[in-house]
């Protein structure tokens, strides 16, 4: 069997992309002692989809990503935001 090889953090100080989540969660995955399929099998997704997700595949399903983070502890925040009327509004 192929030794199985833990990676580091990532830097996470960046704006999270799929990238960088793939990259997150590869991370995890190795750094917890789990191949491939038995992280997919524990998370309840297919292995060609886990797959695609640690390579950063812009077209993962938010369900799956979000299922593979919780069931690997890693948890994902949205940072509040001001809303005010002083704040320049990008969206306008």
């Amino acid at each position: 069997m192929k030794k199985l090889t833990k990676l580091k953090n990532p830097s996470l100080e960046h704006t999270l992309t799929a990238t960088l989540l793939g990259q997150a969660i590869k991370a995890r995955r190795t750094q917890s002692g789990l191949r491939l399929e038995d992280a997919a099998a524990l998370c309840g997704v297919a292995k060609q989809t886990f797959m695609k997700i640690e390579h950063g595949h812009p077209t993962s399903q938010l369900q799956s990503i979000l299922q593979i983070c919780s069931a690997l502890g890693i948890k994902i925040y949205i940072a509040p935001w001001h809303n005010d009327e002083e704040t320049t509004d990008d969206w306008k």
